[in-house]
């Protein structure tokens, strides 16, 4: 991946997380690395666990920005996922989602939140 691109990532993933918390989510962390993967944002709806995957895409030419969070990646996720709680018992008696903020542009008005976007069945 190239730096424009990281930066591009990192910017939307700014904008998701601002874009959340003017919605009343609590911020608890950024870019969460593991073996499993990664995670974009974690944050706190009420007494729920809200995991967000952030996805930019420019161009639909291979499928929406939403399309692209696959049963592969969503599985992915949920590893992480469980990671993350295992790491912060503080945090284990929450309802957990997923969410997906699937951005077309570098703008919260191009942007669609997906509350729900997949079941925490795994």
């Amino acid at each position: 991946m190239t730096a424009d691109k990281r930066a591009q990532g990192k910017r939307a993933e700014q904008l998701a997380q601002a874009y959340l918390q003017t919605r009343g989510l609590q911020f608890i962390q950024s870019n969460y690395h593991c073996r499993m993967g990664e995670l974009d944002l974690v944050m706190r709806e009420a007494d729920t666990l809200v995991f967000i995957e952030v996805r930019l895409r420019r161009s639909t030419a291979f499928g929406t920005a939403a399309e692209s969070v696959t049963r592969r990646k969503q599985d992915k996720l949920w590893r992480a996922a469980l990671h993350f709680m295992a790491s912060r018992p503080d945090l284990a008696s929450l309802a957990v989602r997923f969410d997906v903020i699937a951005l077309s542009g570098m703008a919260v008005e191009d942007s669609c939140w997906i509350r729900n976007a997949f079941g925490a069945e795994h």
